[in-house]
């Protein structure tokens, strides 16, 4: 049976469609027939990510009656499927987010999972990809703002009835002003932290580069944390050899 899995946050700018592509790389390494998806039809960049922005078919095509979901997937040189969104302003004419249930009928039992790339806010697109998903993971950054949002992420997806799968905290870089690890936990509750991802330049790089940051620097703090928290999902173990060179930069 197919895991329907959705990537949300509440707020914008927290690293979904980041964690969306190269968590979809990390699996499809493990060997997992793994497709990713952007629900986020107004602002849509997940193939932006992947280094493939544009596509004869896309989701908005398929909610718009046009084509079969089928005929809007595309693989990526991983391995990994993905299913994008049009970018252009005229897509979004006659689409209809509450239409996604219906859309992603034909992928259940095609796949082994599929990621949505929730968009950003809690309005009726994310609402749609929450109600199409069976988990839901939630993205912050350790800030006030942002974790006060994933807050309510959690609240409407308890309320919908999606499993919440447990929280990432991304971009973590360990300085003093961040909030804990136990403060964001008494402000979500008793959901597990499945990642901490630190803030890594290598991540801006991979963006700039349109590679996943998982293939573009593969021993990179952020790709061992997506890696890991990939076998997390798939009940896999994980065990990273820090590269000898790496040692010596930490003695240093």
């Amino acid at each position: 049976m197919t895991r329907l899995i959705c990537v949300c946050s509440g707020k914008g700018g927290v690293g979904k469609t980041f964690l969306t592509a190269n968590l979809g790389v990390a699996l499809a390494e493990f060997g997992k027939d793994v497709a990713i998806l952007d629900a986020n039809l107004t602002t849509p960049n997940l193939g932006l990510h992947l280094g493939i922005p544009l596509f004869p078919v896309t989701l908005h095509d398929v909610l718009k009656g046009n084509a079969r979901i089928h005929d809007a997937i595309y693989e990526h040189e991983s391995g990994l499927k993905i299913i994008p969104a049009g970018l252009s302003l005229k897509d979004l004419r006659g689409v209809d987010s509450r239409d996604l249930s219906n859309a992603l009928l034909d992928l259940i039992g095609n796949v082994e999972i599929l990621i949505m790339d929730s968009s950003a806010g809690l309005g009726r697109e994310a609402l749609s990809a929450m109600e199409s998903s069976d988990e839901l993971i939630v993205v912050t950054n350790p800030e006030l703002p942002s974790v006060t949002d994933a807050l309510k992420a959690i609240k409407l997806a308890e309320q919908v009835g999606t499993r919440i799968k447990g929280i990432v905290i991304n971009r973590v870089s360990g300085k003093s002003y961040e909030m804990s690890r136990y403060e964001i936990r008494s402000m979500l509750g008793d959901y597990e932290i499945l990642a901490e991802i630190p803030e890594d330049r290598h991540v801006h790089h991979s963006i700039s580069r349109r590679t996943p940051v998982v293939q573009h620097k593969p021993d990179a703090s952020s790709s061992i944390e997506v890696k890991r928290l990939a076998a997390k999902l798939i009940g896999r173990e994980f065990n990273y050899r820090q590269p000898w060179h790496q040692k010596i930069k930490f003695w240093r």
